[in-house]
């Protein structure tokens, strides 16, 4: 059955301003190449978007630089606002955003492991009213969180972990409770796939596995362009994996025996110890890249072979195609380690499977987080219908 007129209608204003989002300011020229459409239904599109107040005249392009054709149209940024959070263990970041995803204001706040449960929470939810105000934003539409845990995959809460502070789980919900704001939250490791894949490192990648090493290990699984969860949720849980070079096997309440033995940021360290080098994981492998010296080329290449016990059994199992390194640990190796990585695994391997640093670093988790949240807005936004949240 073809679509009724007022159908029609939408689906052409929201491929429009998909493709103003991603091209940036278009004219009506090069919106009718786009989309295929005839120069009227161009000119009654863009005069319904700017009715709207989703577009407007942002400026004029060609050679004259005069005229109609010549006008450029572009999103209305400021139609929404975007918050993102990046909970850690010992603190958060947040950035406020607007509706095409610019950094309006950023803030980080450390929170000690000695704060209580409801201070820690009060601490987190002010410095987001503080950087909101901070870019003259007072109403959030959607504020996207990256936490480490496990997100239930039928009701998209963070479920209560083990080790990890109450007050992670607590957040979410008060931030629920207090802005009448759509608020997600999704596992760190996968918002950092997310937006490796759509502004990173594996932009060209349908299929690849995000290994995420730091504090601790995991693994985030794209698969068909799509985002893999798992029934539980515990899709590329790979600190429990199963691997020679441990003292032990890992079980059910710890992966102290797993990989995560072998490549967590405190086995790291003690690997980094042994090659006589200081300071945390990151800092070690840093200065190992930035050095050459046979003690610290020793210390990558046993990092490696370590790194590609894990990206194997990745690779035999799911045949990704390509593995990105991504957390502090991945990211501080950048190309030296990578290529490390990628040599080992095409031994153990006869599965061609490419090794690439983080394109983002430690911003991963938080432009996830803002990608998540301005999806959800432009979702929103882009239909009739539209709420946000009253920033105190």
């Amino acid at each position: 059955m073809p679509a009724s007129p007022s159908t029609a209608r939408a689906i052409n204003d929201r491929l429009a301003l998909r493709l103003m989002q991603d091209a940036g300011p278009l004219t009506a020229t090069q919106l009718k190449a786009m989309t295929g459409l005839s120069r009227p239904s161009v000119a009654d599109l863009v005069e319904r978007l700017q009715s709207a107040g989703l577009v407007r005249v942002v400026g004029e392009a060609g050679e004259q630089r005069r005229g109609p054709n010549a006008r450029l149209y572009g999103i209305v940024a400021d139609r929404a606002h975007l918050a993102a959070l990046d909970v850690r263990t010992h603190g958060v970041t947040v950035v406020v955003a607007d509706l095409l995803g610019t950094t309006l204001a950023e803030a980080t706040l450390p929170i000690g492991s000695n704060t209580g449960t409801e201070p820690a929470v009060e601490q987190a939810v002010a410095l987001l009213e503080h950087t909101a105000r901070e870019a003259g934003v007072t109403r959030l539409h959607s504020v996207g969180i990256g936490a480490p845990g496990l997100i239930d995959p039928v009701t998209g809460e963070l479920r209560d972990s083990s080790g990890l502070p109450a007050w992670h789980r607590r957040l979410v919900a008060a931030l629920q409770e207090r802005l009448p704001a759509t608020v997600l939250v999704e596992n760190e490791t996968n918002l950092a796939a997310v937006a490796e894949q759509r502004i990173g490192a594996a932009r060209d990648q349908d299929d690849f596995v995000l290994l995420w090493l730091g504090q601790g290990v995991g693994a985030a699984v794209v698969l068909g362009g799509t985002l893999r969860r798992g029934a539980s949720g515990g899709a590329g849980e790979i600190g429990f994996l199963p691997v020679p070079g441990t003292a032990g096997l890992p079980s059910a309440s710890g992966c102290e025996g797993g990989f995560h033995a072998l490549a967590g940021a405190a086995a790291v360290r003690e690997l980094a110890e042994r090659h006589g080098m200081d300071g945390d994981a990151e800092q070690a492998v840093v200065a190992a890249v930035s050095a050459e010296r046979e003690a610290t080329a020793a210390f990558l290449d046993a990092l490696a072979d370590r790194l590609a016990l894990g990206a194997a059994a990745v690779a035999a199992v799911l045949d990704p195609g390509c593995v990105v390194l991504g957390g502090e640990i991945g990211h501080a190796g950048g190309g030296a380690l990578a290529a490390r990585v990628e040599s080992r695994l095409a031994t153990l391997s006869p599965l061609r499977t490419t090794v690439r640093p983080s394109g983002l670093g430690g911003q991963a988790v938080l432009r996830g987080a803002l990608l998540m949240a301005r999806d959800a807005a432009q979702d929103d936004v882009y239909a009739p219908g539209r709420r946000g949240a009253t920033v105190k």
